[in-house]
């Protein structure tokens, strides 16, 4: 890309404000954390329910970055860059990609569905690049934000582009249609995915069918729903398993050995082809891709030795732990400029230490020759703060000298026979490769060694809470959010590190330790200690963190060691009691509260708050408002008398929720953040974080009468195939979940458990389900539900959570 300030304006249609106009434009960004911003960057400055990326534009200017599309320019800023002034700047972001996709006239592939699309486009991907200079859509960038930010990474060397496109509701295809412009598309399967955006499943396909409105040619699995949108100058390339009215009528499968052989029939001909899955999604998306080659006419011998190598593919970027205290970034699955831009920007999102090591391979499909490639990526590497970097593949290692502190491998297996060599400690490492390098070797050397079981964590569902429940804010109220008690058994450092990236207000930790662990970490978001002892005041002091005063005699301890330290407006935070009574000031100690702080310059109330016992609960709405009204009157007379402007915060989850109006100056996120909600409408909007996953360790089969587990708690009425899994009631399953109550789930089927649930093992019922050893398990997650398990157990989501040992490793991932 090289376009100029002036241009941009008028394809934007924008006023201009700069003295600039000549200004390159080489890159767009609307992520002001973004290390990768430069000089030569357009940073399109988005508006979103609870973020306005106007308030960053002073801190970009003074990094940089000297281009700006706004709606309006923030006063300390006029006259200190180039501004192009627009009504929308999401819409000009789109305006500006349709224009930028419009300078080419190469086939461009578009994609969208319910399910499958991003899986169809790596293995488009896969089996095109060999004849082509594929760009595609980095993982799932398929949004109202992602497709122009993929669109505009096509340059003049590429001469096919893969682009998926997603909806969720009416009124958004029309605007990606503009911005991917398809010449063939491709509808992959048509799910419940979102359906609440839609009135029936009839406008959903109506809305989809908009991408392919000008498409020349349209791939999809037969179905008069999909026809009576097919546009009359759109060819429709049809395929089925039903109808041999199809132009490729699938006529049997065959499952053996973990692959499926497909029988068709194309143009009166008949073929047969393997593939190496067996489940349905699968098989779908696989002859979606076949579709594809046939309609470029491929030779059926390429068709078959290339379809047989396909793979499944690996969408998401993980975090994990790793050896000698570091931390990894797991994307060793694909190796293209793009990803790595991104890559990029998780590493620096997760980053916990000063160094910071990036082992990449080869990059294949950047559309740059290699002298200019590798002389942007090492522009990355140094935008990036890169301490270090392994490169492996013959082309990295022609370039090794255009990095500083480089070391280079032909090989993979050159790497592996060096591995003890090379020192990895207390760093951040970034595995990035192409997926015929097969880093996940590295990964494995790299990795702590645990046991099977696994909580993983879903970092963009976290990130979706957090803005849900920020959307429902009034503009300026401040957010905390809770990451007490190893993040409700999430997490907690690496969670605060992806809360400190989005720029939340206030983090909330229960005890000091939590707080202490967070800053010997890296986190340099204020900490809330909720409930410090006052054995801990010294060792709060020390680490800079905020404590809770919730009494006079804590209050007076406090003075004292800060007294005694000569500190001087230290914040501290007052708990009124309105009712929960836990902890609080209440109302008759209210005013030994205000002598004692009054002219006291020791200390600085930051914030007052209070904690609602019903926010939950309709029954008690009476109750839960006259828990605000008493905060309201006790905060406003302690703020009166002090002559203070603290914070004001008494909202919980439920809370910002149930009693909007009384949001004051910040509320407190939790269990919400973790994808919990005790509002059964609006559960629905929430995103599932953690996933408790293990494995099949063996699998037996008893006869009747026989017993499983301690106690002989069941009896085999008939011959039953029992399978182990190795999580038990160290690894937080309540034992009330044995016994038939609950259950797990493998290969999408409910396995009921058996008998009583051991310290480290739990027994299940697998006597219809077609599984093996080794086979994964699904503890909780999508089903069953945290919540569904605690309305079982007679508990409640909170239990469950963080109920789940330490000893479980959590992998983090995006």
């Amino acid at each position: 890309m090289s376009i100029t300030i002036k241009n941009s304006n008028s394809i934007l249609d924008a006023k201009w404000f700069g003295n600039q106009p000549e200004a390159t434009i080489e890159t767009v960004s609307i992520d002001s954390r973004s290390l990768q911003n430069s000089e030569q960057t357009l940073f399109f400055a988005l508006v979103g329910p609870n973020n306005d990326a106007h308030h960053y534009i002073k801190d970009l200017i003074a990094t940089g970055v000297q281009n700006f599309v706004v709606t309006r320019i923030p006063e300390d800023c006029e006259n200190q860059a180039n501004f192009l002034v627009v009504e929308n700047t999401l819409v000009a972001l789109q305006q500006f990609a349709a224009y930028y996709r419009s300078l080419f006239h190469f086939p461009i592939i578009g994609l969208t569905g319910s399910n499958g699309k991003t899986i169809v486009k790596e293995w488009l991907n896969f089996l095109l690049s060999p004849d082509y200079n594929v760009i595609r859509s980095p993982k799932s960038y398929n949004s109202q934000v992602g497709v122009p930010l993929s669109v505009i990474a096509i340059n003049e060397k590429h001469n096919l582009g893969i682009f998926e496109a997603g909806i969720s509701t009416v009124a958004e295809m029309d605007k990606l249609e503009k911005i991917i412009k398809p010449t063939l598309g491709v509808l992959t399967n048509i799910g419940s995915s979102h359906d609440e955006g839609f009135a029936d499943l009839e406008q959903k396909i109506q809305q989809k069918m908009l991408l392919f409105q000008d498409a020349e040619v349209l791939i999809y699995q037969k179905s008069s729903q999909v026809e009576n949108y097919i546009s009359a100058k759109t060819k429709a390339f049809s395929w089925s398993f039903k109808d041999e009215n199809a132009d490729v009528f699938v006529s049997k499968k065959e499952i053996t050995n973990q692959e499926t052989t497909l029988f068709y029939q194309y143009k009166g001909n008949s073929y047969q082809l393997k593939i190496p899955f067996i489940d349905k999604a699968s098989v779908e998306n696989a002859i979606s891709s076949l579709m594809v080659l046939l309609h470029l006419d491929y030779e059926t011998s390429v068709i078959q030795s290339r379809m047989e190598m396909l793979f499944p593919v690996e969408m998401r970027l993980e975090v994990k732990n790793g050896i000698n205290n570091c931390s990894i970034i797991d994307d060793s699955y694909s190796s293209d400029f793009q990803s790595l831009k991104i890559a990029l920007d998780v590493l620096e999102s997760q980053n916990q230490f000063e160094k910071k090591t990036v082992i990449l391979s080869d990059i294949f499909q950047s559309g740059f020759p290699n002298e200019q490639l590798y002389a942007k990526v090492a522009q990355l590497i140094v935008s990036n703060k890169i301490n270090r970097v392994i490169g492996i593949g013959e082309t990295i290692s022609e370039f090794k000298d255009q990095f500083s502190n480089c070391i280079t491998f032909k090989t993979t297996a050159d790497f592996i026979s060096n591995f003890e060599k090379l020192d990895f400690s207390n760093e951040s490492i970034l595995i990035k490769g192409a997926r015929s390098f097969q880093f996940e070797e590295i990964v494995a050397l790299l990795e702590e060694k645990t046991h099977e079981t696994v909580l993983e964590i879903n970092l963009n569902a976290i990130s979706y809470n957090l803005n849900f429940f920020k959307s429902k804010l009034k503009p300026k109220v401040k957010i905390m959010v809770m990451v007490k008690a190893f993040g409700y058994g999430n997490g907690g450092l690496e969670i605060a590190k992806l809360l400190e990236h989005h720029k939340v207000d206030y983090l909330g930790v229960a005890f000091a330790d939590e707080g202490i662990s967070l800053k010997n970490g890296g986190i340099k978001l204020p900490i809330m200690v909720l409930n410090p002892e006052n054995t801990s005041f010294s060792a709060i002091i020390q680490y800079g963190l905020e404590p809770e005063i919730y009494s006079i005699k804590g209050l007076h301890a406090f003075l004292k060691i800060a007294k005694q330290k000569n500190l001087s407006h230290f914040p501290i935070h007052i708990k009124l009691d309105t009712g929960m009574h836990r902890l609080g000031f209440e109302e008759n100690t209210v005013d030994e509260l205000i002598a004692t702080l009054k002219g006291n310059s020791t200390v600085k109330i930051q914030s007052i708050l209070s904690h609602m016992a019903t926010s939950d609960d309709p029954k008690h709405y009476d109750f839960a408002l006259s828990q605000i009204q008493l905060f309201d009157r006790l905060s406003s007379k302690i703020i009166n008398e002090l002559e203070i402007n603290p914070i004001r915060h008494i909202l919980n989850t439920s809370g910002i929720s149930n009693f909007p109006d009384t949001q004051f100056d910040m509320v407190r996120l939790g269990i919400g953040l973790y994808g919990v909600s005790n509002d059964e409408n609006e559960q629905k909007y929430l995103e599932n974080v953690g996933t408790l996953k293990s494995i099949i360790s063996q699998i037996r089969t008893i006869p009747a009468g026989d017993s499983v587990g301690y106690g002989r708690r069941f009896m085999a009425e008939k011959s039953t195939k029992v399978a182990t899994i190795p999580i038990g009631y160290a690894d937080g399953i309540a034992r009330a979940w044995g016994n038939g109550v609950g259950f797990v789930l493998i290969n999408e089927q409910k396995a009921s458990i058996l008998g009583s649930v051991c310290m480290d093992m739990l027994m299940v019922d697998v006597s219809e389900i077609d599984c093996l050893e080794g086979d994964d398990v699904i503890v909780f997650g999508e089903s069953p539900t945290v919540s569904y398990m605690a309305k079982k157990l007679n508990t409640i989501p909170y239990e469950v959570l963080t109920s789940i040992s330490q000893r479980v490793k959590r992998v983090f991932y995006r």
